[in-house]
C-alpha cells in the first residue's frame, strides 16, 4: 500500500506517471518504478503481470509489513523473505488439509527467490526466512497452532508468494523485504507497532538502491 512506503517516496525524484499505475522515479543513476499493487496476492500477481510483460528490469523489491510467528524477532525487525508458501492452497480431506502439491494437479504452492539477485552489501546483512501468503490473516489460537505446526513459517503476509511467482515466471531477480509490524496472534491493534515498521522498512529499502548506485 501508499503507506508502506510514503518514507521511502519522498526520498526519490519524480519522474512521470503512466497510465498503468506505474509512477518513475530517479535516484542517484537509478531508475526505480514504482508499483502500488494494493493489499492481497490476487491485485498483486495482476498488477505485476500487467507491468513485468511491457518492461526488462534488472530486478525488483517487494516492500511490505508482515505478522511475525517468531517472538525473538522483535517489532520493527526487517526480514528478507526468500522462502514463501500458499499455504491456504489445497483441500480439506476431514481434518486433514491436502496441499495442492499431493494433489496432482501440476500447481505450485512454494516459491523461492529463484534468480540470482544483483550482488548487495545493504541486502546481504538482512536476516533470511520464510513466510506464507494467505487471503485471512491468522488470529485463532487453534489455526496459528495448525499453520505453524504444518508450515512452520517465521512471517505471514498477504501478498509475497505471488510477487515472488510473478518474479520467477518473468525471469526476474526479486527481494521480499519486510519489517514486522506484529506477532501472530487473536487480532489486538493495541499490541501492534506499524509506524515503527514503516520507518525501519523505508530506511532498509532506501539503504539497499543506494547501495546499487
Amino acid at each position: 500500500t501508499e503507506m508502506e512506503i510514503d518514507p521511502l517516496i519522498s526520498e526519490l525524484h519524480f519522474q512521470n506517471e503512466s497510465e498503468n499505475q506505474l509512477r518513475y522515479y530517479s535516484l542517484g543513476g537509478l531508475t526505480i518504478h514504482v508499483l502500488i499493487t494494493g493489499v492481497g496476492m490476487t491485485s498483486t500477481a495482476f498488477q505485476m503481470g500487467r507491468v513485468m510483460g511491457r518492461s526488462t528490469y534488472s530486478c525488483a523489491l517487494n516492500a511490505g509489513l508482515a505478522g511475525s510467528f517468531n517472538r525473538n524477532l522483535d517489532l520493527g525487525a526487517v526480514v528478507h523473505i526468500t522462502d514463501d508458501c500458499f499455504s491456504e492452497l489445497g483441500a480439506e480431506d476431514g481434518d486433514r488439509f491436502v496441499p495442492i502439491g499431493e494433489m496432482g494437479l501440476g500447481a505450485v504452492q512454494k516459491v523461492t527467490s529463484e534468480c540470482q539477485f544483483p550482488a548487495n552489501p545493504a541486502l546481504e546483512l538482512i536476516p533470511r526466512v520464510n513466510g506464507i501468503t494467505v487471503n485471512t490473516v491468522h488470529g485463532n489460537d487453534k489455526s496459528i497452532s495448525e499453520i505453524f505446526d504444518r508450515c512452520h513459517p517465521v512471517t505471514e503476509s498477504m501478498e509475497g508468494a505471488a510477487f515472488l511467482m510473478a518474479c520467477a515466471g518473468a525471469g526476474i531477480p526479486g527481494a521480499q523485504i519486510r519489517a514486522v509490524s506484529n506477532y501472530v496472534e487473536r487480532r489486538n491493534r493495541e499490541a501492534w507497532n506499524i509506524p515503527l515498521a514503516i520507518r525501519n522498512l523505508n530506511k532498509t529499502i532506501l539503504d539497499i538502491l543506494r547501495a546499487f548506485s
